[in-house]
């Protein structure tokens, strides 16, 4: 073990992350609820310096005069910006806490959420509820958690009117959801997230949530980062091999990497998952599970 610490240069993620570990009090609410919020994870300075990224993809890949939300896959890839947010101390312990050392990131997104023109009639009036990860929410038996994502708020979104996240406290675990009838508006137990510029939103993949309608002035933009266990495929066509070449190892890990190939991502050895070691020399080793 010691020798594989030395070769794997583990220092190299930030130790000042473990002073950022999921509470009790996010633990229960994350158990219960499906998701919690962390306030003022991101400095002003990093927030505009993620929404110049966000700003310039969107205007890349923007139709002319088209308001919609756009969710664009991939963000990552597109600007070295954005790779900030892998490790971020604020936010990767907690990530660790509630899914453990066999972790990757596995989908990066960034969704803009202009606002909506005046005058707009809601067609349907029911926002668009759904559950994160497609079919895993149909072949896995007893759907569990399995992934969970964490969204940095880029823009203000503590008026309930600015497309915020919404979510069904508790929906994560049941197997169904009852919706009313069609010609109620919404589900009676549907809750908005009131967040800041620089909040991070940490939630399950099965919550039932949805993006609400932005009837501001303010156009809504959030970065969303999937982590899920390394045999998931990733969500995306994540373009990052950049990044691996100059990458320390537990990077490696997070980008998706396998030094041993493929047997390493079901049955890792020690080389596949340096973040146990990293985690085992700074919270000593009865501390990590198995």
């Amino acid at each position: 073990m010691q020798s594989a610490r030395r070769d794997l240069r583990l220092w190299d993620m930030d130790p000042a992350c473990l002073d950022h570990r999921l509470t009790p009090g996010e633990r229960r609410e994350f158990d219960e609820r499906g998701c919690f919020v962390v306030r003022n994870v991101l400095p002003p300075d990093l927030v505009a310096r993620l929404e110049d990224a966000a700003d310039r993809l969107d205007a890349e890949n923007r139709p002319p005069g088209d308001t919609r939300p756009i969710n664009h896959i991939d963000c990552i890839g597109y600007d070295d910006t954005f790779l900030e947010l892998l490790e971020w101390p604020k936010t990767i312990a907690r990530v660790i806490d509630i899914l453990g050392w066999h972790i990757q990131l596995y989908h990066s997104h960034v969704m803009v959420t202009p606002p909506l023109p005046e005058g707009y009639l809601s067609k349907p009036r029911r926002i668009g509820w759904h559950q994160d990860s497609g079919r895993l929410n149909l072949d896995l038996e007893g759907n569990p958690r399995v992934s969970l994502k964490v969204g940095f708020f880029l823009t203000d979104t503590s008026d309930v009117d600015r497309g915020n996240f919404h979510y069904i406290p508790g929906s994560h675990l049941e197997e169904t959801l009852d919706f009313p009838a069609p010609d109620v508006e919404e589900h009676p137990d549907a809750t908005p997230i009131c967040a800041a510029a620089g909040d991070a939103l940490f939630f399950d993949r099965r919550l039932w949530h949805a993006r609400g309608r932005n009837r501001s002035r303010v156009t809504r933009k959030v970065v969303f980062f999937g982590y899920s266990y390394r045999w998931l495929r990733p969500r995306d066509n994540m373009t990052v091999d950049r990044y691996l070449a100059g990458a320390d190892p537990i990077r490696r890990q997070l980008l998706g990497a396998s030094p041993t190939g493929g047997f390493g991502y079901t049955s890792p050895s020690e080389e596949d998952v340096p973040l146990r070691a990293w985690l085992a020399l700074h919270l000593g080793e009865e501390a990590v599970a198995p």
